[in-house]
């Protein structure tokens, strides 16, 4: 699914409209049917609704959606931000509206806000994804008004105040605090970082039915990843196919103390289907390894608590993944630069090798080209420095990428995945429960299975992602979130294959 700018998606409602063809009033009443279904889904009986209405097509989309409400038997008030002209849809709909008998509350002074109940939910319809500068005045004292208030708040499109874009010039306190936004058929890019997610709450993508031939010919360099373009992307086992068909995998991981970690990387590697695993470590893990994932083959390292010496033979190996709970002792350090140096094929770089890297700076000649790195924000920092906004950080994410040449999936809620051609991929998949040790380290061991087993690492960096947060999500909705720990993650890791087998199924000519 792409993620267009502001501007692209003003282009698809024209294009839209002019090639169904629809007017742009059905297709303002088409969105708003959208998001009533959305909020009727949810609603207790007898919510009282407050709509809060600017003067261009958002606004029109509040209006529709109180009027939609109404006609369903739900309390509904309007507030209209008072003004001399309106847009065409808008004014449509403000004369239904009224038509129906119901009265608008204009407000041209704040002496006009009403007082908020509490149990009131705040529809905000102020402004939408054409806003390209903060929010002043009359407007801003309403979003200063609705944010005080302890109602629930569900914004249309965008919270009121939020660029589509770039927020680096933008003034917090002048945008809405909302507890979900509905976007309107595609989501928006500044509803995917994190300096703004305690304005926009939970998103939702609403489809709208715009036009998908415009937007498939749309170019963005930004692209949100579904189930169905995973689907697109998975190979399902062959009926004839044998281990030797699914690769390979080598897992170099642990250390006395961080064997976990190696359990971790190997059990996720071995669920994620990849036909032979191999997990290199110290001596200490011998035991551990041999009881916890018997599936696996365990290579002895001649260092009795960490890594060091010499490297074995890494010729069979059609993927690597090196560095969860490996430590950053000088030994280790020259045991990772010795298998950088002996392999040429692409690997995943995390953890204590990202950390060991991140000091030898001169030793990143030695990434092979199109390997996956999978830094956290702190890893990152480390490679990249501070950064001033999240506008700023995706630009350092993507220079990184290119210099290196190499995927890089910087994890967190819509996990970011810049590949070295400048696409940045965002994750639809995960949740707040997968912030535990170890989770990381199940996620080198999917990506490494996936990369044996042939796919490329552009695909196996999206599909791991992508799999590894659907994991999680089935882990969540099983134990909750609180209770989630890392090793759950690979233990549902089938239920991912499962619906990416199903979905493909459904899209196939049989």
């Amino acid at each position: 699914m792409k993620i267009l700018s502001a501007a692209q998606i003003r282009l698809a409602d024209q294009y839209t409209i002019a090639h169904e063809p629809i007017s742009s009033l059905a297709l303002m009443e088409r969105a708003a049917t959208q998001c009533t279904q959305w909020l009727t889904a949810r609603l207790r009986p007898h919510t009282p609704v407050w709509v809060f209405a600017g003067t261009g097509n958002n606004g029109g989309d509040g209006l529709a959606i109180a009027r939609q409400l109404h006609g369903q038997g739900y309390a509904t008030a309007v507030f209209v931000l008072g003004a001399a002209k309106y847009s065409a849809d808008c004014a449509a709909n403000l004369t239904q509206y009224e038509a129906l008998g119901l009265s608008i509350n204009y407000l041209h002074h704040i002496s006009d806000f009403p007082p908020i109940p509490p149990n009131v939910l705040v529809v905000d319809a102020l402004f939408g994804s054409g806003l390209n500068r903060p929010c002043d005045g009359l407007a801003a004292a309403l979003i200063e008004h609705l944010n005080a208030s302890r109602a629930n708040i569900v914004a249309i499109d965008l919270p009121s105040g939020l660029f589509c874009e770039d927020n680096s010039q933008n003034i917090d306190e002048n945008i809405i605090a909302a507890g979900h936004t509905l976007s309107l058929h595609l989501p928006k890019l500044a509803l995917l970082l994190p300096d703004y997610q305690h304005k926009i709450g939970q998103m939702h993508v609403l489809p709208i039915g715009l036009n998908e031939d415009f937007i498939k010919n749309q170019h963005t360099d930004y692209q949100f990843i579904t189930l169905a373009d995973c689907a697109a992307m998975y190979r399902p086992r062959q009926q004839f196919g044998h281990k030797g068909t699914y690769g390979h995998a080598l897992v170099v991981a642990g250390s006395r103390g961080k064997m976990g970690a190696a359990v971790l990387a190997t059990r996720a590697s071995l669920r994620a289907g990849a036909g032979l695993v191999s997990v290199l470590t110290a001596e200490c893990g011998y035991t551990i390894l041999q009881t916890t994932a018997p599936e696996a083959m365990t290579l002895l390292n001649e260092g009795e608590n960490y890594l060091q010496g010499k490297i074995p033979e890494l010729t069979a190996y059609q993927a690597i993944g090196v560095g969860c709970g490996i430590g950053t002792e000088t030994e280790t350090a020259m045991f990772l630069g010795e298998i950088l140096g002996n392999y040429q094929r692409p690997m995943v770089i995390d953890a204590d090798a990202l950390n060991v890297l991140a000091t030898r700076p001169d030793w990143h000649g030695l990434i092979p080209a199109q390997s996956i790195l999978t830094p956290h924000p702190k890893e990152f920092s480390r490679w990249a420095g501070r950064w001033d906004n999240d506008t700023h950080k995706l630009q350092l994410l993507n220079d990184l990428s290119k210099k290196l040449q190499c995927h890089i999936v910087l994890k967190g809620a819509y996990t970011a995945i810049a590949h070295p051609n400048g696409q940045v991929t965002f994750n639809s998949t995960g949740n707040a429960g997968m912030a535990t040790g170890g989770s990381g380290d199940t996620l080198t061991g999917i990506l490494t299975a996936l990369l044996a087993q042939g796919y490329t690492p552009e695909t196996a960096s999206i599909l791991g992602v992508w799999l590894h947060g659907f994991a999680g999500d089935c882990a969540a909705a099983h134990y909750g979130q609180e209770a989630l720990i890392a090793s759950d993650l690979a233990e549902f890791l089938g239920e991912g294959f499962k619906a990416l087998g199903k979905e493909k199924q459904q899209n196939s000519l049989l």
